[in-house]
């Protein structure tokens, strides 16, 4: 299949409370052409969660089997579950023509960066870190502790933001969702014409 009509492969990360679900629920509404991916879980189900839709729910043994035939682009274990992204999942939106986002953390990211070296990184950054308490604190959802581990793990992350090809500021969600869908455009225009 030419370049041209195959879809972009997008790495997009950024720290708990940088907005990444809001911009992206944004940048989704301004392109039918893209599409978030749907990761590969050893959770059970929530209620309302759909199969495909949500998560592909897969046994550990069947995760365990498509570590072990490189069927996953990156995964990880939180809380003694796999999460995953499925590689021939990923690859068929692709071919479709579709831009696939991959909202996944720096470690994870940075796996896919390694192994697929034709891909678009963004990093979703906030104004501050004081801004970035503030959302969190301001959710109403997380304890004190929780605050104080996702600020943690926000200062981690930023030590990655070099390994991102672009770092997106989210001081307003309909500027930085226009600010990636620019993105997308040029990017698109870059591999139409050959370059990377």
């Amino acid at each position: 299949m030419s370049t041209d009509s195959r879809g972009l492969l997008i790495v997009f990360s950024g720290p708990s409370g940088s907005g990444k679900g809001t911009v992206l629920s944004e940048l989704l509404a301004m392109r039918d052409d893209t599409v978030i991916s749907v990761s590969v879980t050893t959770r059970a189900p929530r209620p309302g969660d759909v199969e495909g839709v949500h998560y592909f729910f897969r046994t550990h043994e069947q995760v365990e089997e498509m570590i072990k035939n490189d069927e996953l682009l990156e995964y990880a274990s939180y809380n003694g579950n796999y999460y995953g992204t499925p590689r021939a999942a990923v690859e068929q939106q692709l071919n479709d023509g579709k831009n696939v986002i991959l909202e996944i953390e720096v470690q994870g990211a940075e796996k896919v960066m390694a192994k697929v070296p034709d891909h678009v990184s963004v990093f979703l950054a906030v104004p501050s870190m004081e801004e970035l308490e503030r959302r969190l604190r301001t959710r109403g959802t997380e304890t004190e502790e929780s605050v104080c581990n996702r600020m943690h793990a926000a200062e981690e992350e930023l030590k990655h933001i070099d390994s991102y090809q672009h770092v997106v500021l989210n001081d307003d969600v309909k500027t930085a969702a226009a600010r990636i869908n620019a993105l997308i455009e040029a990017e698109k225009h870059n591999h139409k014409n050959g370059g990377n």
